[in-house]
């Protein structure tokens, strides 16, 4: 998933000037910062997948573009985006006015070790199967304003995007189910104004709405919260059907559960984990005196 840098420039504004505020205080109280120019680096203090490096050096940038007299900004990368490194491992060089570099040391620091402890979790989720062909997907459980970060540390992870938003395809859920009337219903409803290259998915909870969803034509059936031996059955039915329809797995999908789920022969095992659950990647930025 490429980073689109004209929406994200904008968000990156906003949370530098939130933590920013009318001056940094500290930092203009030091005489020697406002046109020194410094050097540090990165350093990993824990192991794990490291993510969010170009994201981190456009935060400096952009504070660098803001001072006009800077003009010796530059943030290298020491590992290629998506490496996983060892406590201890210099990740990144830095050079710039002492002002930028400690200014921007939290914002940056705070995406990085967010989307790293994203990126480092996917990849632990992702090795339980990796011998098997079933895909881990993330969900639209994400937080506000950080969406497109996050699935990019997933993908850095290893794992494939699900739906960026409720415009990228039809997910008919339980309460939309209820609100239609009924699986036959809710597809027939949709399949009538949505654009012709949108896939439709519908959430199932039992066999009978399985079989409901695949006499109603649904491209994409979930299996939400089954028992995994109803799961299995749930894809044999399904397989015995079609061969077009994919199957996702779902609901309590945690490191012990989701070899098994991936067992029962599903496509795509979608979970919110990854992103909901991960501890920040514990990253540091060191001054050189």
């Amino acid at each position: 998933m490429n980073i689109n840098w004209i929406s994200l420039n904008e968000h990156l504004k906003q949370w530098l000037q939130e933590d920013i505020g009318r001056s940094d205080q500290t930092t203009i109280g030091l005489a020697n910062t406002g046109h020194s120019i410094g050097k540090g680096y990165w350093l990993a203090k824990g192991s794990g997948v490291i993510c969010g490096m170009p994201i981190a050096e456009r935060v400096f940038q952009i504070l660098s573009d803001a001072n006009k007299t800077d003009k010796k900004m530059e943030f290298k990368s020491c590992i290629a985006e998506g490496t996983w490194v060892t406590a201890g491992t210099t990740i990144a060089q830095i050079q710039g006015t002492l002002a930028i570099l400690l200014t921007g040391e939290r914002v940056a620091l705070n995406l990085a070790m967010h989307l790293s402890g994203i990126a480092t979790a996917t990849r632990e989720y992702v090795n339980a199967i990796a011998d098997l062909p079933t895909q881990l997907v993330d969900t639209r459980k994400t937080t506000p304003g950080l969406r497109t970060l996050e699935k990019y540390a997933v993908r850095m992870g290893g794992a494939c995007n699900h739906r960026m938003g409720l415009d990228d395809g039809v997910m008919i859920k339980d309460n939309h189910i209820a609100a239609a009337g009924g699986i036959r219903e809710a597809i027939k409803a949709v399949r009538s104004t949505i654009p012709y290259p949108l896939t439709v998915e519908v959430e199932t909870e039992n066999l009978e709405q399985v079989q409901e969803a695949l006499d109603s034509g649904a491209d994409i059936i979930m299996l939400d919260n089954m028992a995994p031996f109803i799961m299995a059955e749930a894809v044999k039915l399904i397989r015995r059907s079609s061969s077009r329809v994919k199957i996702e797995g779902s609901g309590n999908v945690t490191l012990q559960t989701i070899r098994e789920i991936a067992l029962t022969g599903v496509d795509y095992i979608s979970s919110s984990a990854p992103i909901t659950r991960s501890p920040w990647l514990d990253l540091s930025m060191r001054i050189e005196s």
